[in-house]
């Protein structure tokens, strides 16, 4: 019978746990550097990202933005295709959707009947193309005539202004991206599949909070507004996307000022 020296014994075991602590520690450098074939956005110090992705954003010429803003006690849910010449999509409120297209400066809304009737605030007046008074029937009529047609927005229309702000690609952009407060950089995430630094307005992020793309040029892909005000996806950055007015068959003329909804 063969005796197993102590010393064999202790040489035996250290084998096997030089191999654990060198795996562990092949491991543990693998893990060392998140920013490893990425473009190097995420070793740079918080402010210098903020920087990096307001760049971005200012060259790109297209975006499509969706996800929900609370503003002025109004909640919008967005999906929209944003370019520096016109836009096109869709806003949810409460109680309805809508679709704006804006080319140039041309800006339509499309929408349904009950969009156009409401209970507390009905259309005052008929389009253009349709015959009646401002009365409660003329008003149904109007809205029915309205439904799922897009209606050129008078530019001098009080409305013009706010529903533009929601197809101008720069203005979103602006006030979406800024962060406020002193800048703390997050953590490495992946929005996508593609993967993200984080950076936040403050260490509870109530100055808001963006991630940033670690693939490519470091466009911004996800902004979460300081408190709770609403997060927004960021993406098909710089995909061109055609802009065509409605045919004149799609198109009701509603006068000089669209009813208030």
């Amino acid at each position: 019978m063969t005796v197993l020296r102590p010393t064999s014994r202790i040489r035996g075991a250290v084998v096997p746990l030089a191999l654990c602590v060198g795996l562990a520690s092949a491991l543990t450098a693998c893990a060392a550097d998140p920013d490893e074939g990425t473009n190097g956005v995420g070793k740079l110090e918080a402010t210098a990202i903020e920087d990096k992705a307001q760049a971005a954003a200012d060259a790109a010429k297209a975006v499509r933005l969706s996800g929900t803003l609370v503003s002025k006690g109004g909640t919008y849910k967005l999906n929209m295709r944003l370019k520096d010449d016109g836009a096109a999509g869709s806003v949810t409120t409460k109680n309805s959707t809508f679709e704006l297209l804006r080319v140039g400066d041309a800006l339509y809304l499309k929408a349904d009947a009950a969009f156009w009737e409401h209970d507390d605030d009905k259309p005052s007046a008929a389009p253009s193309s349709a015959s009646g008074s401002g009365s409660d029937e003329a008003g149904s009529e109007a809205a029915d005539k309205l439904d799922d047609m897009y209606v050129k927005v008078p530019e001098d229309d009080p409305a013009y202004k706010q529903l533009r702000g929601f197809t101008d690609m720069d203005l979103l952009l602006d006030g979406l991206i800024g962060l406020h407060g002193d800048l703390v950089k997050g953590d490495h995430d992946k929005i996508g599949g593609v993967r993200t630094i984080n950076v936040k307005g403050g260490e509870d992020g109530e100055g808001g909070s963006l991630d940033v793309s670690l693939e490519g040029t470091p466009f911004p892909l996800r902004f979460a507004r300081g408190g709770g005000a609403g997060v927004v996806i960021l993406s098909e950055w710089d995909k061109d996307f055609p802009l065509t007015e409605p045919a004149k068959g799609q198109t009701l003329d509603y006068g000089k000022q669209l009813p208030r909804t």
